[in-house]
């Protein structure tokens, strides 16, 4: 399909929503009864989202706010409450029905808060084209829209380039476990149904750092469908935007700094591939430093602006963070694990080694590993399995020379 054909498909769609007041993709987590309390009957009977509420939870009173594919207006709605009569609300959707049904709320909704007039805005555009001005938005949410555009690359461009610098977004889409197959990029109905237009969460991950956003972790993941042996999941992930120095990553005599990657994990790469080995301390530039910084990075690393670069810590510190397998036989019961926060690359205490957003067949050992909770927040893990599995017991050698599993 060709991305115009693609556009109009998705248009159609969602205009018979708007018109049969119809939800594509169902949401969870919502309030729907207090959300009732100050948003007319007519936006929630068309809210549509592969997430719960999506970033809301962090936006500060007074922030600039953008809703990418604000549909009906529900989450700009709840958006305006948080914000407060101080903030400001956009949203921009490239459906004319829905757009009617949000701007006639838009009054109501303001009047319902207390609010003297209405804080929010709704612009008719393309994701791949924002009607907002460059470096003017404190805070992008959008719920199950991205994996609808043909050209997700210049989505996350544009919504780089409106962010402010130290600006943030939290997006929940559908991504897959596998590349999707011709015959489903080609299917009409599909790509309204959001399954189509899901990017392999590998690719995904890529394009959005490639754009330049910083720190980006999951902070929300279930599953969302099964289709021929492709597993959907709808992925929620954060972003950073944060400034530029005129130095370069390559410089690595530009020290700002230093910085020791506490654990769980044995060693990682970064998103600018930067490896920091858990207990060594290494030097690093101001940009580094402000990226640890970030609210994520923070639990996994030390800092100090005087310690001498190699230096270590011994294995018995009580900085560090490890967790063992457990000294027993492993079973295979269709699990798989995939890496989906702050790190490009990564390896465990048992020799496995994670490449960002690919899939990993995983043992009863590793997987009691993993969901522990000082690295479940590093992935998403889920089941292949279509029936109940019987293997046996097996035992693996965690060595580098061993058999490990």
């Amino acid at each position: 399909m060709s991305n115009d054909s693609v556009t109009q498909a998705v248009m159609e769609r969602y205009a018979s929503a708007a018109k049969n007041a119809e939800q594509v993709c169902t949401p969870d987590g919502y309030d729907m009864a207090f959300l009732a309390t100050y948003i007319p009957q007519s936006v929630l009977d068309i809210a549509n989202g592969c997430g719960v509420p999506v970033g809301l939870g962090t936006v500060q009173p007074g922030e600039t706010v953008l809703d990418v594919g604000s549909g009906g207006g529900i989450d700009c709605f709840e958006a305006s409450r948080v914000a407060g009569k101080d903030g400001k609300v956009i949203g921009v959707d490239m459906t004319d029905e829905m757009l009617e049904i949000a701007r006639s709320s838009a009054d109501a909704v303001a009047t319902n808060l207390g609010y003297p007039q209405s804080n929010v805005e709704f612009r008719k555009g393309k994701a791949e084209k924002l009607p907002v001005e460059d470096h003017t938005i404190d805070v992008i949410i959008s719920n199950c829209v991205v994996n609808l555009s043909p050209d997700k690359p210049q989505v996350f461009r544009e919504m780089y380039r409106a962010l402010k610098v130290g600006g943030r977004f939290t997006i929940s889409d559908v991504v897959a476990d596998h590349a999707i197959p011709n015959y489903l990029l080609n299917d009409r109905d599909r790509w309204g149904a959001c399954l189509s237009g899901a990017m392999y969460t590998r690719d995904y991950l890529h394009t959005v750092r490639e754009t330049g956003f910083v720190g980006v972790h999951q902070v929300g993941v279930a599953p969302w469908g099964i289709i021929d042996g492709v597993h959907f999941s709808a992925l929620t992930v954060t972003g950073y935007k944060i400034a530029v120095d005129s130095g370069t990553l390559s410089n690595r005599d530009r020290y700002s700094g230093y910085a020791m990657l506490k654990g769980p994990f044995k060693w990682v790469t970064d998103e600018q591939e930067q490896t920091f080995v858990r207990g060594v301390w290494r030097g690093v530039n101001q940009r580094t430093l402000d990226i640890l910084r970030l609210e994520p990075f923070q639990p996994w690393f030390l800092f100090s602006n005087d310690i001498k670069a190699g230096t270590m810590l011994k294995d018995d510190d009580p900085e560090i963070v490890r967790i063992l397998p457990e000294d027993k036989p492993c079973v295979w019961n269709g699990h798989y694990a995939t890496l989906t926060s702050l790190f490009d690359r990564a390896e465990d205490d048992d020799h496995h080694q994670y490449d960002a957003g690919v899939p990993m067949e995983i043992c009863s050992k590793t997987h009691d590993v993993l969901t522990h909770p000082k690295y479940a927040s590093f992935f998403h893990i889920l089941n292949r399995a279509q029936q109940p599995v019987s293997g046996e017991a097996v035992t693996c050698d965690p060595t580098p020379t061993g058999a490990c599993c």
